[in-house]
């Protein structure tokens, strides 16, 4: 028995295999993510293609995403946040960050993944980029002239801001 790829804690037989394998069906949004997660991390590209939306499979490229697969070393997952998505809905939103290692180094894949349920079953429909939030500083922001904020007495251009 081996962990499942995909960070669950469960192993692969009990977590995403029966899914990749088309044993059955995931039962929400989350769990179809998971499982294209360690169909890419194991390289079952007919799981990626077979558990995309309909609609959305005439532009995908099963080679360059076989060839994705192979060239990275696929080092985990986090989901960062689930909206909707479970056993009663019929779309949902899961966004996830997926860590590999390939030519370039260490890459981050963050993700907001669109799911629909389509007959019964829940398929990736589309990925976005997620919403970055803007960052308001809780502090006046020093200027140069202004006294260093480490205690020194030295102007902040002359010191911690050189």
């Amino acid at each position: 028995m081996s962990p499942c790829p995909c960070g669950s804690g469960s192993e692969y037989d009990a977590c995403c295999g029966p899914l990749i394998r088309g044993e059955r069906s995931a039962a929400t949004a989350e769990a179809l993510m998971r499982s294209r997660y360690s169909a890419y991390a194991l390289v079952e590209i007919e799981h990626l293609t077979r558990s995309l939306h309909p609609q959305s499979r005439d532009d995908h490229d099963e080679i360059a995403a076989k060839r994705w697969a192979e060239q990275s070393q696929w080092l985990g997952l986090e989901v960062c946040s689930v909206e909707q998505g479970g056993p009663e809905d019929e779309q949902g939103q899961v966004e996830f960050i997926a860590t590999y290692k390939n030519k370039q180094g260490l890459q981050r894949h963050h993700e907001v993944g669109h799911f629909v349920r389509h007959e019964g079953n829940w398929y990736y429909l589309e990925g976005s980029a997620p919403k970055l939030e803007t960052q308001q500083r809780a502090s006046p922001k020093l200027g140069r002239n202004d006294p260093c904020s480490c205690g020194s007495g030295k102007k902040f251009k002359k010191c911690c801001g050189a």
